[in-house]
């Protein structure tokens, strides 16, 4: 049975030779077929995200989105008038402004761009209202307290329902979780390789299968003596001898004595498919925000988060329709070409080539192509393309849309100035030209871990 297509307005459509066309609305189900989005500073590129994922929200689709430099925690500050008041805190003071808060002409004036901006796109008072009336915007901040604390090794020690209707997908997160602990403790990792995580893996189920205790320190008598004769085809001792149980034991007491750990281990559970339920009968838009961490942990954080979300994607009926959107800015650096494999890479991956089956979509942005995977980004149907800094950007991108390196796409884009994009759809082969409309939130730069805090006390 047909149904109505759900389109998301991003702003105004041109022909390539810049004649206005009329608004840009883009069928919403092919992204279930994934997208792209790069640009470089200043091109645009993060309000044209923050245009996709307020359109998503609007139409009631449900999105994730993984902040790595604090942009996407902008989504929170959407105010439902044009008054200036509630603006003060987020309008940048002008320099050297002595008590740091910027003057009243000064957010007078950005509160009337804004209004003008937005009623130029038919965004008025009423639209500001309903928009805020109907979503549920959350910042969720692993490691910190700054916004919503997250509990990343709950799928080891806090037992999910999973465990008695998807076992498959209780155990993959189980894995990606002691994948987790033994990073920190400097072991190997990988599921595959690893004697450690075989046989943690092996008391952890053993004990999530009876319902009993499985926090880290629960573990540690079964370490030392395992409750069980074997462990595939070799006796326990024959797999990993006393000693080295010894040895594994150890590292694992060092690593709970640990007081860094304790803010890995706070706060809600790693639930995705939770996230992704209405709030109060609001469209929920959940901000997994890790600008606070450094590099190393910010993969760890992220490769946890998206493991979880792979296995809610599978748990998922088949359908065409979109249904969800996973929203991933700066991918840069946790997507790599071979033979580079940062925990987050396995999953997006995995989620780039599964995921649209399920009904979900997935949307990449970055503003430095050269360091990504082509070979995952190929299974992306549509492309945003911003202005790019450089020739050696402008041509990785080319290639990855499988264009010809001086075709008509190549010189297109290299023309292409600030806050306009080429775009690609799936299932057409002519670009347009897009002119993202004004967005709704309020656009200030990255957040800090402060500020944030600041937002969820209120």
């Amino acid at each position: 049975m047909s149904h109505k297509p759900l389109r998301f307005r991003l702003g105004a459509r041109h022909a390539i030779n810049g004649t206005r066309q009329g608004p840009y609305d883009l069928d919403a189900d092919s992204l279930v077929t994934h997208g792209v989005v790069v640009g470089m500073t200043g091109s645009g590129k993060t309000g044209a995200v923050t245009v996709l994922v307020e359109e998503a929200l609007r139409a009631g689709v449900p999105v994730l989105l993984l902040d790595v430099k604090g942009d996407l925690a902008n989504l929170a500050l959407r105010f439902d008038s044009f008054a200036a008041e509630p603006l003060v805190s987020w309008v940048e003071p002008e320099r050297g402004d002595d008590d740091g808060i910027a003057d009243a002409p000064l957010v007078d004036a950005f509160a009337q761009e804004r209004e003008r901006e937005l009623r130029a796109w038919s965004i008025d008072e009423l639209a500001l209202a309903q928009y805020c009336a109907t979503t549920h915007v959350r910042i969720i901040t692993p490691g910190s307290d700054a916004g919503e604390p997250l509990h990343l090794l709950s799928a080891l020690e806090r037992r999910s329902p999973r465990w008695d209707t998807d076992v498959d997908s209780a155990r993959t997160t189980l894995e990606a979780a002691i994948s987790l602990v033994l990073r920190l403790m400097g072991r190997e990792h990988e599921p595959t390789r690893s004697r450690e995580h075989a046989l943690l893996t092996a008391i952890a189920e053993r004990r999530l299968r009876a319902n009993v205790s499985t926090t880290l320190e629960a573990l540690l008598p079964d370490v030392l003596e395992p409750p069980f004769d074997s462990i595939g085809a070799l006796t326990v001792e024959q797999y990993m001898s006393e000693k080295s149980r010894a040895s594994l034991a150890a590292d694992l007491n060092t690593l709970i004595a640990s007081s860094s750990l304790a803010r890995w281990r706070a706060g809600q559970d790693l639930d995705v498919g939770r996230w992704m339920q209405p709030v109060d009968e609001k469209t929920p838009a959940t901000i997994v925000s890790v600008a606070h961490l450094d590099e190393s942990e910010r993969a760890l954080a992220l490769g946890v988060v998206l493991e979880e979300t792979l296995a809610w994607v599978r748990s998922q009926s088949g359908t065409s329709r979109l249904r969800a959107l996973v929203v991933f800015d700066e991918v840069y650096g946790f997507l790599p070409p071979h033979p580079h494999a940062p925990p987050t890479k396995r999953p997006l991956v995995a989620l780039m080539k599964q995921a649209r089956a399920f009904g979900v979509g997935v949307l990449l942005a970055t503003q430095n192509p050269m360091d990504l995977d082509y070979r995952a980004l190929s299974n992306a149907g549509t492309w945003i393309i911003g202005r790019l800094q450089t020739d050696a950007d402008r041509a990785r991108v080319i290639e990855g849309l499988g264009e010809r390196a001086k075709g008509p796409m190549a010189k297109l884009v290299q023309k292409i100035a600030p806050r306009w994009f080429v775009v690609r759809e799936s299932g057409s082969g002519a670009p347009a030209l897009l002119q993202p409309r004004w967005a709704i939130s309020v656009l200030r730069g990255p957040m800090t871990a402060a500020e944030v805090r600041r937002l969820r006390m209120g």
